[in-house]
């Protein structure tokens, strides 16, 4: 769809396409810091440009000179009712009534495709989220990122872009080797033998099961045998369990990748030298040796010759190794030569990482773009942890993980919907505190029930209409006074808001929306708490009611699309 906002912003060019035509400004300004947004104060008006700020200083004049010839074309549109420059030289204008009820009609019209538009032009993205080692059930560490990963896709969906889900999946190195071993312990005792975990192995309950697997499919074979025997057997079958048991964990939340991409086959397939090649005929990479450790040295330190790219060519703070002495690679090795891989499919990529891997930002974002001349940007989105908690105090950890609170408790708990929306509640690298207490609350101070009951009243209305026996005319919207307009208002930004969010990549934009437009709308809701006539339903004027009702179900409509997007299902009543 063209949004409102789009629609001006050609309203805009053309007006400056008049006066470069006229000799007034000079042609080839460059225009892209031009914005059309809604002003900070809505008494200021409906829109407000900052074209005259931006092009007055390269035209050779100062902003309100400019503002006061943009102004009388901007004004003769027959959309706009009122135009003014306000200060150094912003222009603010009022639209007529008539826009924003077209636009209303438009939101009724457009119904679920509302928001959704082709800024992306079929840009092809590769999201890579989750991406938890296959050691253990996810927790709620993994379901933010998980939860940011998925919206942040479907966002980008909505905004015209073709997306690809991405799970990478760490089958590679020592860990899954401790997993294979803690599974073979596991194995030994379905077979009776009893067994104490030692340090080092995986504790949880969950590998309890695998190792029944294991016995029922091998019965003794492999007891008493060298690990040279059964630990690669081991670890592929525990990865490949492991892996099911995180699909299903993720299925609970809604969320479903397109691709699952292994590490271990990366550094079968050859992709490792192949992207090292590619660096080293560009002059990327060197054998050199690493500058000694800051602070005091290790006894066993000692400089090793290694291929190193370089890294502080691209912002990086040093050259990084990406094959050891030993002709190993390293896993900034393996790293790259995966996003190397994701490039080859994808315009740009996006991470979402965990924060504590926030010290390989640059050196990754350094190696795509060595690899990929540029062309192929990489967004890394840092995601901080979840405090979970109850009642305002830390909640105990799971006995089935060994370490932590699983995904699926918490979803068992609270259900997905609430898991979704709080998760983005606040800004992905910003720190979270999950309250099994708060996050149920019916209160405002809970954004998701404070966002669902919006809904849940909306719904309502046409159930207690139909109780009512109303038999309602085809809505006139010119009954609608201006607090409703005004509620029209802020429903019509939703597509520049999912476009700017995604823009951005940021999908919490969407919740914070939401929550804005869900608190309007109670408001006018209230009003009829004091003045019934101000009520959505009345039985004795069922013109108003209708138009009113046709009011709330647009915002219902863009409640649910915006929901949508996160991944959340609209409540249609609240118990």
């Amino acid at each position: 769809m063209t949004t409102l906002y789009a629609r001006f912003a050609a309203e805009l060019d053309a007006a400056l396409d008049a006066l470069v035509a006229e000799g007034a400004l000079p042609a080839g300004l460059d225009r892209h810091n031009v914005t059309i947004e809604p002003p900070r104060d809505a008494s200021h008006g409906d829109l407000a440009t900052n074209a005259a700020m931006v092009l007055a200083k390269p035209a050779g004049t100062n902003p309100r000179a400019l503002a006061a010839l943009i102004a009388p074309k901007l004004a003769a549109l027959d959309w706009v009712e009122k135009v003014d420059v306000a200060g150094p030289g912003f222009i603010n204008l009022a639209l007529t009534e008539v826009t924003w009820r077209a636009e209303l009609s438009e939101i009724l019209t457009m119904a679920a495709a509302y928001g959704r538009s082709n800024v992306g032009a079929g840009t092809r993205v590769n999201v890579e989220y989750v991406s938890a080692n296959p050691t253990g059930p996810m927790h709620m560490g993994h379901c933010r990122g998980a939860v940011v990963g998925d919206a942040l896709a479907s966002l980008l969906e909505h905004a015209g872009y073709a997306v690809t889900r991405e799970y990478y999946v760490n089958d590679a190195g020592s860990q899954v080797q401790t997993l294979g071993r803690s599974a073979h312990l596991r194995y030994r005792e379905a077979l009776g033998e009893t067994i104490t975990v030692p340090e080092g192995l995986y504790p949880g309950d969950y590998l309890i099961p695998i190792g029944q697997a294991l016995a029922a499919k091998f019965g003794d074979r492999f007891v008493g045998k060298p690990e040279s025997e059964w630990l690669d057997l081991f670890r592929e079958r525990t990865v490949a369990a492991m892996m099911d048991m995180i699909r299903a964990d993720l299925a609970l939340l809604g969320i479903h990748h397109d691709v699952f991409s292994s590490e271990a086959e990366v550094q079968k397939s050859g992709k490792v030298a192949a992207a090292v090649e590619t660096l080293r005929a560009n002059g990327y990479v060197y054998e050199g040796t690493l500058e000694p450790p800051k602070g005091e040295l290790p006894d066993d330190w000692a400089p090793e010759e290694m291929t190193l790219f370089r890294a502080t060519e691209f912002g990086d703070d040093s050259d990084r190794p990406i094959r050891k002495a030993d002709g190993s690679y390293t896993y900034f090795g393996n790293d790259l030569a995966y996003h190397y891989q994701k490039a080859e499919k994808a315009d740009q990529l996006i991470d979402i990482w965990g924060a504590d891997h926030a010290g390989t930002v640059k050196r990754i974002q350094a190696a795509v773009k060595a690899l990929t001349g540029g062309r192929t940007p990489l967004d890394i989105k840092l995601v901080q942890m979840v405090r979970l908690l109850r009642n305002g105090e830390p909640v105990k950890m799971s006995k089935r993980s060994g370490s932590f609170v699983t995904l699926a408790d918490v979803v068992e708990e609270v259900g997905k919907d609430v898991v979704r929306f709080t998760m983005l509640t606040r800004k992905a690298d910003a720190q979270m505190d999950f309250d099994f207490a708060k996050v149920v609350e019916a209160s405002k101070d809970n954004p998701v029930f404070y966002v669902q009951y919006a809904h849940a009243r909306i719904r309502s209305l046409h159930r207690r209409a139909d109780e009512a026996g109303l038999s309602l005319p085809e809505a006139d919207l010119t009954l609608l006074d201006a607090e409703e307009l005004a509620l029209v208002k802020l429903a019509a930004q939703f597509p520049r808001v999912v476009e700017g969010a995604a823009n951005a990549h940021e999908p919490h934009r969407v919740a914070f929306y939401l929550f804005d437009l869900a608190a309007a709308f109670h408001a006018l809701w209230n009003r009829g708490n004091d003045d019934p006539a101000r009520r959505f339903l009345l039985p004795d004027d069922l013109a108003v009611t209708a138009a009113r009702l046709a009011l709330a179900d647009a915002v219902g409509q863009v409640v649910r699309n915006g929901l949508g997007i996160m991944g959340v299902a609209a409540a249609e009543e609240m118990n």
